[in-house]
């Protein structure tokens, strides 16, 4: 899908997200470029999201794990996830509710004691490099507080070079043109979200090929995603990039940003 991309074949990445659905709305574009130029792509997942609201009905006996399990599963095989690894924590709930210190939740878990799990498959793969969320949590979940902590931890354990995924507060400030998910995530938790533009170290613009399958894997969690989030005529220009800020260096996925179209 982006053929002016040298070859990964070989080399890993591990992407770390707290939610089934994060990797298809912060990192589909990254995490599909990543499979086409052959590198081999690992998605953890540190909760199973069973405290999102549910946008459609659950067959008889489905719990919402297991449907947000099912979910994950379609859209990591969509964008090129060829290992998918469920830390099994407990989702922590907005900020404040008392599931934030459930004994099970992530929020509430050692994040010395996860990261070290995370460290461990980070040298079984012997991936380069890790991505996980920013310092502000991209928009304050406390799931995403800790799964940056867990990733800051595990990418000092092991020395690779870490991107933190963010989103560009300021390409996004027009909710009118530019709707997405992270303006109604915000709304919920109260909190502002992302960085400035000066803040983002490294930008990755979708090519549509990219951007459909983005649309694709974040159309599978419909329990948590209605249609007309992903119908609206701004969907490229709001979807198309994704934001990255780095501890230390440019690494393996500055090599993903070559000349490519810029959505419209």
């Amino acid at each position: 899908m982006f053929t002016n991309l040298s070859s990964l074949s070989g080399r890993t990445v591990l992407v770390l997200h707290a939610h089934p659905d994060d990797e298809a709305i912060f990192t589909g574009v990254t995490m599909r470029r990543l499979a086409d130029a052959g590198a081999r792509v690992v998605l953890v997942t540190a909760t199973l999201g069973e405290l999102g609201e549910v946008h459609v009905p659950l067959a008889p006996g489905e719990t919402m794990a297991q449907r947000r399990v099912a979910e994950l599963e379609s859209a990591a095989a969509l964008l090129g996830v060829q290992r998918l690894v469920l830390l099994g924590a407990r989702d922590s709930g907005l900020p404040g509710a008392a599931d934030n210190v459930h004994p099970d939740a992530l929020a509430a878990a050692d994040p010395g004691r996860v990261a070290r799990r995370v460290a461990a498959l980070i040298e079984e793969e012997s991936a380069e490099a890790l991505v996980h969320d920013d310092g502000r949590g991209i928009y304050g979940h406390p799931d995403h507080l800790a799964a940056h902590r867990i990733g800051a931890a595990a990418a000092r354990l092991t020395g690779v070079a870490a991107y933190q995924s963010t989103v560009d507060r300021d390409h996004l400030h027009d909710r009118v043109t530019r709707s997405h998910l992270i303006h109604a995530a915000a709304e919920a938790t109260g909190l502002p979200f992302g960085v400035p533009s000066a803040d983002v170290a490294l930008r990755i613009s979708g090519s549509a090929a990219e951007v459909n399958v983005k649309r694709a894997a974040i159309a599978v969690h419909a329990s948590q995603v209605s249609p007309e989030s992903l119908g609206h005529a701004g969907f490229d220009e709001a979807y198309g990039y994704e934001w990255y800020q780095r501890s230390g260096g440019p690494a393996i996925l500055d090599e993903l940003v070559a000349p490519a179209a810029v959505p419209a």
